[in-house]
């Protein structure tokens, strides 16, 4: 475990993260707007697609980005408060699925490859042991501890956790990766994920707590009911972003959290999928504003911690096809979407190119 010294190393590391984020380049956009403003179309009646161009061109600090190579990062880590019956599925789950994501059977795998994303899986703190090539193991701890009786890791560990999340960007920055997905795996990661969420919004633990794997209405109530005995047990430990990490949040959240912070730092577009990677990505927020600007929301999920973290973050999501599988599906299934906007501002041919006469010439 890093002592005190390295505790206060790994906070001027976080500090110049954040520190890092440049404001979008309002210059590229106009450019980007320009541009779409004399395609072959009426003004604006690509709707959503032409905003989106603009948006991203004002990440990359580029008025024509092209169209951008892709990875989807999934976060594998399991949680402690598993043990308090809050999933239809045992914990031992996660590690099956880690294996499954990198044999290639499961969603993401298959929505990544139509995508033509790189799928980069990542254990982050998986109980437990599995046999499986091509995961990258970081392993924060074998699993978070059961925040109902205290803290759900260190401040250390959230630390590491979160700076592993900003070098994982860089390297993704430095191989040519202009877009990145969000996606994660735990068992219990909603009731983590709803406990966050109440502590950062801030918000009754009702207000954000759902069904996640499929609970019925006791398995909700008795989800609501642990998230609020987390909330409470570390009441001390939530009047700061990272000590409602520690507290109540997840080892893949973290490094989620982190992905999110060092992606904006490097003008990397950040594809947020459902409420897990929501709840990543407010922590982000909290720990930089700056940061919000590069978010991008895939979908709007069932969760109804969801909504509200994206409201808060004034994030308009792409698609509302009630998903709610997390692994990062949603970012995948929002990726050709958003290359079909950069290709539109890349290729379409302009009134003058193509010899069409705009209107009132």
């Amino acid at each position: 475990m890093p002592d005190l010294s390295d505790r206060d190393d790994a906070v001027i590391r976080l500090a110049a993260e954040v520190a890092a984020i440049d404001p979008p380049d309002a210059r590229a956009r106009a450019l980007a707007e320009a541009e779409l403003g004399i395609k072959t179309k009426p003004c604006g009646s690509l709707g959503r697609l032409e905003g989106l161009a603009a948006q991203i061109a004002a990440l990359r600090g580029n008025g024509r980005p092209g169209v951008l190579e892709a990875a989807i990062v999934v976060a594998a880590a399991d949680h402690g408060v598993a043990a308090e019956g809050v999933s239809a599925y045992p914990q031992e789950v996660t590690a099956q699925m880690v294996a499954n994501f990198a044999s290639g059977g499961a969603a993401v795998s298959v929505l990544a490859r139509r995508a033509a994303a790189r799928l980069l899986v990542v254990d982050a703190g998986v109980a437990g042991g599995y046999e499986a090539a091509g995961v990258r193991r970081l392993g924060f701890g074998s699993g978070t501890a059961n925040s109902t009786q205290g803290p759900a890791m260190s401040k250390e560990q959230a630390l590491r956790a979160l700076l592993a999340g900003t070098e994982l960007a860089d390297e993704l920055a430095r191989t040519g990766i202009g877009i990145v997905g969000l996606g994660e795996m735990g068992i219990g990661n909603t009731t983590a994920a709803s406990a966050l969420a109440a502590a950062l919004l801030p918000s009754d633990a009702a207000a954000v707590t759902g069904p996640g794997t499929g609970l019925d209405h006791d398995g909700v109530a008795r989800k609501t009911a642990v998230v609020r005995q987390a909330l409470n047990v570390n009441r001390a430990g939530l009047g700061d972003p990272l000590g409602a990490l520690a507290s109540v949040g997840g080892f893949e959240i973290a490094l989620l959290a982190g992905l999110a912070l060092g992606a904006a730092g490097r003008r990397l577009v950040a594809v947020v999928d459902g409420f897990i990677s929501a709840a990543a990505a407010l922590l982000a927020v909290r720990l930089a504003p700056a940061a919000r600007d590069y978010l991008v929301a895939a979908h709007l999920s069932p969760e109804p911690g969801h909504r509200l973290i994206l409201a808060d973050l004034e994030l308009e999501p792409l698609l509302s096809l009630g998903l709610r599988l997390g692994e990062g599906s949603g970012s995948a299934v929002a990726l050709p979407l958003i290359q079909a906007a950069l290709a539109i501002l890349e290729e379409m041919a302009t009134f003058s190119e193509a010899g069409v006469a705009d209107a009132g010439r």
